[in-house]
């Protein structure tokens, strides 16, 4: 009867029609009932993930169930542009429980492989072409039932200064991190860091040797291998993709983000506990990164370290993009002093920030002051109790990790004290 009422009601949208009050209705109150069964579905998933050190091993059963996709498929954008298969959003739903239901069958007998995406390019503002891809529906579908899943998995792992592509966090978080850490902290250095061209430089083996000590099972880790191989098609012409994740799909956030959280959160938050003399706040949004000092050598080694650690990565920082400001409270009194003039300002996640007079830090996204007491700071002796509780205590409960991976798969450091290029 359900599917059924799903498909008088896909029919209606695929044809340009508002969908009948009755449908309306009835649609409205079978997708909350999927809903709440696939929220109690990943509630035994996040429950068996409280246990750190324990690798799930079943997992995509839950990423191919009806319900998972046929949710994935509403969640999508409606008016996106077809992949290479040429298949849109509405030709889709006409038979949207059928297509569902092979979808299902192929993934469940390992039968699905991910094609590859198409890349177009558009302009810029600077002049230059910017690349996108363009995945076809069904990976997308894929891609958004397998996030939904592994968010469940990773999200209560993350630090707390991490803030790009995650659920409910968004760059007024982030930027509401930096405010308290500069107002409320002894903040007089900032670091900003960003990565060059990094979606398209993480390393394959790396990122699945990341993934492999916590995801036990193979079919998510096959399937993510799949994605990474799968390729570009650009003018026609096939090209195999040796670095980086798939574009333009609702994965490559995520796997972004994992990647950066063994690479860069949890060395800088062991960084800041064993090194640091002063305080030190740290903030990421995706691929940009913000850390505030108290001390300008330890700001100093810091970068030096983490252009090391980059690099055993096969990252690198942007030469031109990564700058270290005097910034804080006193900036433009200690720089008025030394006629210096005023402080440099500096871009973080699209927002424009800068020190003004009486001395504090204004962080302003167009005219409107964003407020400063919502924020989940990664400072390392933040003001509010309940993000440091967040951020220590994440990075106390992955030890396993640093055991299972860093000694594993990284390099032996060079330098005697410090661990993992710290």
């Amino acid at each position: 009867m359900q599917n059924q009422q799903a498909q008088v009601a896909t029919a209606e949208v695929g044809e340009g029609r508002e969908l009948a009050k009755g449908n309306a209705g009835q649609q409205t109150r079978v997708r909350t009932q999927c809903r709440a069964a696939l929220s109690r579905a990943l509630d035994r998933v996040r429950q068996a993930a409280k246990d750190r050190g324990k690798r799930l091993t079943a997992l995509w059963h839950h990423v191919y169930t009806m319900d998972r996709l046929r949710e994935a498929y509403y969640r999508l954008n409606h008016d996106a542009a077809p992949g290479v298969d040429g298949q849109t959003w509405a030709a889709y739903g006409e038979q949207l429980d059928t297509n569902l239901r092979k979808l299902s069958d192929r993934l469940q007998r390992g039968a699905y492989q991910a094609p590859p995406v198409e890349r177009v390019y558009i302009p810029k503002a600077d002049g230059r072409q910017r690349p996108i891809g363009k995945p076809t529906l069904e990976d997308k579908i894929v891609q958004r039932a397998t996030v939904e899943v592994l968010n469940a998995v990773y999200e209560p792992e993350f630090l707390g200064c991490s803030y790009g592509a995650r659920p409910g966090r968004s760059p007024h978080h982030a930027l509401d991190a930096v405010t308290v850490g500069i107002e409320k902290r002894n903040i007089n250095w900032v670091l900003d860091a960003d990565i060059r061209g990094f979606y398209d430089a993480i390393d394959h083996e790396g990122l699945v040797k990341f993934v492999e000590p916590r995801i036990g099972d193979q079919r998510v880790v096959r399937h993510m291998r799949t994605w990474l191989k799968a390729g570009v098609l650009e003018d026609g012409q096939w090209r195999q993709q040796v670095a980086g994740t798939p574009p333009g799909g609702s994965a490559r956030p995520l796997l972004a983000n994992l990647y950066l959280h063994y690479v860069f959160d949890l060395w800088a938050a062991q960084w800041r506990r064993r090194y640091a003399r002063g305080d030190v706040m740290i903030v990421r949004y995706c691929e940009d990164v913000i850390v505030g000092f108290q001390h300008k050598d330890d700001a100093k080694q810091f970068l030096s370290d983490l252009r090391e650690r980059c690099h055993r990565f096969h990252l690198e920082l942007h030469p031109d993009k990564t700058r270290l400001i005097e910034f804080g409270r006193w900036a433009s009194a200690r720089r008025q002093r030394r006629g210096q003039g005023k402080p440099a300002t500096f871009d973080f996640s699209a927002l424009r920030t800068s020190v003004v007079k009486r001395g504090r830090a204004s962080l302003r996204c167009g005219a409107r002051r964003l407020p400063n007491g919502s924020a989940r700071s990664c400072s390392g002796s933040s003001p509010h109790s309940k993000a440091r509780e967040v951020s220590e205590g994440a990075v106390c409960t992955e030890e396993y990790v640093q055991t299972a991976v860093f000694s594993s798969w990284t390099p032996a450091p060079q330098r005697g004290k410090r661990p993992w290029g710290a």
